[in-house]
């Protein structure tokens, strides 16, 4: 194989740096996963993900877990109800969504963040993952690098592989295209359901989309109860800075979405008012839709790292698990005769479908933060 002898440094431990670990490792490469994070623990994990039969889950099918997967997602967690902003319900499947299993064609099953995390940790050799390596930089060296984490360790690698999320610091030392921003910005909390009865009665484990005056509150139901919320809405790129709030003082965020959700129910203060803090502000970014850069033979990138995208087609993270299956096979099968070849077919053909995932993404941004955005999505989800 082309990465015989080679040893591969992943530089982020997300689901893509993780699927791909796995891959390789099923394929008895050379990997280490320098991930930021002290440990598994450190990080209260987002909302949940839906994983897509050619994408997601096909890179889980390959890493031969599917059936532990199986054992971990969350039936029921897709079902959604779609609102307006006085939380009156316009959409439902909870009672008519048809029974639908693996293979189905619009089956997308549901898993939290932490439990896939976990899942994928427990499949990789033990010590894979170098934990509290946060990256600073790195310098060629031979036919390789040499990278530099912030705890003042080095290590040298043959071949580099990004996957260190949207704000990479590894994409630098590939191309100078950088992301563009979408003008929208995510406002993320999260809330025990006992602290939040009334919209707990309401979600019953699913997922909320609530519409209203160009704005969204969108939510999803973890496996411990607790919900993830975002308030969604158009800003200027620096409003966390602007808007002069204190993401860690309750009191202060709920002013403000009381004023900025003027005319919305108040059933909704609740997420606010009893949120864990602080509350994260996400300016929701993207990269441009016709990207490219000349292929090296020891550095490529994978996952957001590569195109970052706004999350409102669901395909971010099935976008990069297919990086991590299709950069795999383009590193392990015998077709190309050089690593720069093979790490070129990968990136050509994953610019390509990235870009049409981003448009689908952007556009789908763009009708849900509209004036009309609750009759446009009601005719979507009910087929028109």
């Amino acid at each position: 194989m082309l990465i015989d002898n080679t040893s591969i440094a992943i530089v982020g431990g997300g689901p893509a740096g993780l699927t791909l670990a796995r891959l390789l490792q099923l394929k008895n490469a050379n990997v280490k996963v320098y991930e930021r994070d002290l440990n598994k623990n450190a990080r209260v994990q987002g909302s949940p993900l839906d994983m897509h039969e050619n994408s997601g889950l096909a890179a889980l099918r390959k890493a031969d877990l599917l059936e532990e997967f199986k054992k971990t997602f969350r039936p029921g967690a897709d079902k959604t109800l779609i609102m307006n902003a006085q939380a009156e319900i316009f959409f439902s499947d909870h009672e008519l969504k048809p029974e639908e299993d693996f293979g189905a064609e619009h089956f997308r099953p549901e898993i939290d963040r932490g439990p896939l995390r976990n899942m994928l940790l427990e499949s990789l050799h033990p010590e894979t993952v170098v934990w509290d390596s946060h990256f600073l930089s790195m310098e060629a060296r031979q036919e390789g690098w040499i990278l530099h984490f912030k705890n003042g360790t080095s290590a040298y690698a043959d071949l580099v592989i990004a996957a260190d999320g949207a704000h990479s610091k590894i994409r630098p030392y590939l191309t100078e295209m950088k992301p563009i921003y979408s003008g929208i910005i995510m406002l993320e909390g999260n809330v025990s359901k006992e602290a939040a009865p009334h919209i707990d009665a309401l979600i019953k484990g699913g997922k909320i989309m609530a519409f209203g005056n160009s704005k969204n509150i969108l939510l999803g139901q973890k496996g411990n109860g607790d919900l993830g919320f975002y308030a969604s809405f158009k800003a200027d790129e620096n409003w966390s800075v602007q808007s002069g709030l204190d993401f860690s003082d309750k009191i202060q965020v709920l002013k403000w979405f009381k004023t900025e959700y003027s005319e919305w129910n108040s059933i909704w203060d609740e997420l606010f008012e009893n949120a864990q803090t602080p509350f994260i502000p996400r300016p929701i970014y993207s990269m441009p839709l016709n990207q490219s850069w000349e292929t090296r033979p020891n550095l490529t990138l994978l996952g957001d790292a590569a195109h970052v995208m706004p999350p409102f087609a669901g395909e971010g993270a099935n976008m990069a698990m297919l990086d991590s299956l299709e950069l795999s096979e383009c590193l392990t099968n015998h077709t190309y005769s050089t690593l720069q070849e093979a790490i070129s077919a990968y990136e050509i053909n994953m610019r390509k479908r990235a870009g049409i995932a981003t448009q689908e993404s952007l556009e789908n941004g763009e009708r849900m933060h509209s004036e009309k955005a609750l009759t446009t999505m009601l005719a979507f989800f009910n087929g028109h």
